[in-house]
């Protein structure tokens, strides 16, 4: 026991980690593991060319929207944030934001890529923002720290990058001809081709997508036929895994409408109802789901956002600047219905669904086991804690959810669902959880000291799981220049 005038480190070796067995638990059997990232928003450019970033403020700030939001609720002008502001001036408001941001998991996140990436120990902050810029700025202009090598510096063995089915997917392939021990893979993202609430971005999107696929699409099936071309060609180019981002995942077998006829009326301009929204986002992701089936494909859904809220920030900066925030919306019975309607013909692919609303916890923990039919070792899976779940109190609710209504030995385990090549001592956030949450009931006496048999299942959990889940593999790709 540590004496009233002891103190804790800060981010010791045993950070998080309470008690002898979850820190040899960590230490013995998480800690040097790979990393399966198998969800991201990476660069696939950036990491065939092997990106050298300029500073710290390019590689750590730019596109990060968690930070921006921090810094716009301290009164920083978005000149700072977004705008034209210098890339020291940016860091430095950074600086000033960092101390004020304790509690929330930017700033465990923030001490830990600064350490882990850069050796530094010292909390940023005003006093040392100028050493630390111009430490990380000489830093990054060495080999090791382009962004292979950050890659590199963590373990990181897939990296599954998000893709629109438009993409060309020509650095995928450049880098995968490389035989690199990195792998790189696409997952197919096909939001925009059932984005009918815009029709003036739809009716763009759809001449896209037609200039890519040789032909015009001007109604449902053409629209389909494409989009299954485009899944081809991105299986030929090592594609194994779909995602979608929804408010909910859509049910509707209205006999009374016609896909067809909606998709002609928002090319005509015409604002979709809300019956027929639905009914045609549910027509076009079950077809493709029946698909990522017949493909081997695994499918995910991120559940929950209520996005794009703040419409003058939209106007001046665009979506995904940091304007989205948790929805409240029905989900349980559509996700039954849907994933039903799919298992009725046995045509239900390994699917993974993700809810940012803590309240949907233990429905989508329970929602899972209705349709796992021993086919696959958990072939429905609750994803890891998104978005604003992805904090400590987010990761020990979901691991806790899961564990009472499903089995935690199944689970696929973290990613990093990030923008930055910084992001990926999250694993690491995740892992040492993990393990203070298993070591603690040790401790209490409610799980074996078994360090053998519970360091496996840690290992199932953080790495081995997922390389069994996914097919990821080199040999995916079929196609050569």
């Amino acid at each position: 026991m540590l004496s009233s005038n002891q103190q804790i480190p800060f981010l010791s070796d045993d950070f998080l980690l309470k008690n002898k067995f979850s820190q040899q638990l960590y230490q013995d059997y998480a800690k040097s593991l790979p990393i399966i990232d198998y969800h991201n928003h990476l660069s696939p450019a950036e990491i065939a060319s092997n990106r050298k970033f300029e500073n710290i403020t390019d590689l750590w700030l730019a596109g990060d929207h968690y930070k921006w939001r921090a810094m716009r609720t301290l009164g920083i002008d978005e000149q700072y944030i977004t705008g034209n502001a210098s890339a020291k001036e940016k860091f430095d408001k950074w600086a000033y934001t960092l101390p004020y941001t304790l509690r929330n998991p930017l700033f465990h996140w923030s001490a830990l890529e600064l350490k882990r990436y850069f050796g530094i120990d010292e909390l940023l902050n005003p006093s040392n923002a100028s050493q630390i810029y111009a430490e990380t700025k000489a830093t990054l202009q060495q080999e090791p720290f382009r962004v292979r090598g950050l890659l590199n510096h963590m373990q990181v063995e897939v990296v599954a990058t998000t893709d629109d089915p438009t993409d060309s997917l020509e650095h995928h392939l450049a880098f995968h001809q490389e035989g690199t021990s990195l792998q790189l893979f696409p997952t197919f993202r096909p939001d925009k081709a059932f984005g009918i609430e815009q029709p003036e971005h739809y009716k763009a999107y759809l001449q896209k997508l037609g200039l890519v696929v040789g032909f015009e699409v001007n109604s449902f099936d053409t629209l389909m036929e494409a989009l299954l071309n485009r899944m081809d060609y991105f299986h030929e180019h090592g594609c194994r895994v779909a995602d979608h981002g929804l408010s909910r995942l859509y049910f509707s077998k209205n006999q009374g409408l016609s896909v067809d006829r909606i998709l002609r009326n928002t090319l005509n301009g015409q604002l979709p109802t809300t019956e027929e929204l639905e009914h045609f986002k549910f027509e076009v992701i079950f077809q493709l789901s029946k698909r990522y089936h017949a493909k081997g494909w695994v499918q995910q859904f991120h559940l929950g956002a209520l996005r794009n809220t703040n419409e003058r920030m939209l106007q001046q900066l665009g979506p995904d600047t940091g304007f989205d925030s948790i929805g409240d919306f029905d989900q349980a019975s559509s996700l039954a219905a849907y994933f039903n309607e799919l298992d009725k013909t046995d045509q239900l692919a390994k699917t993974i669904i993700y809810n940012l609303n803590p309240r949907d916890n233990e429905v989508f923990a329970s929602m899972i086991g209705n349709f796992n039919d021993g086919s696959v070792k958990g072939k429905m899976q609750y994803g890891s804690s998104w978005w604003y779940l992805d904090q400590k109190d987010g990761m020990e609710k979901q691991l806790n959810a899961l564990s009472n209504l499903g089995l935690l030995s199944c689970f696929i385990g973290m990613l990093t669902d990030s923008r930055s090549f910084l992001s990926f001592p999250r694993h690491e956030y995740f892992r040492r959880i993990l393990c203070q949450l298993i070591g603690q009931e040790v401790e209490q006496g409610e799980l074996p000291w078994d360090p053998q048999w519970l360091g496996k299942i840690i290992q199932d959990i953080c790495y081995f799981n997922a390389k069994n889940y996914f097919n990821f593999s080199p040999q995916n790709f079929s196609i050569s220049k």
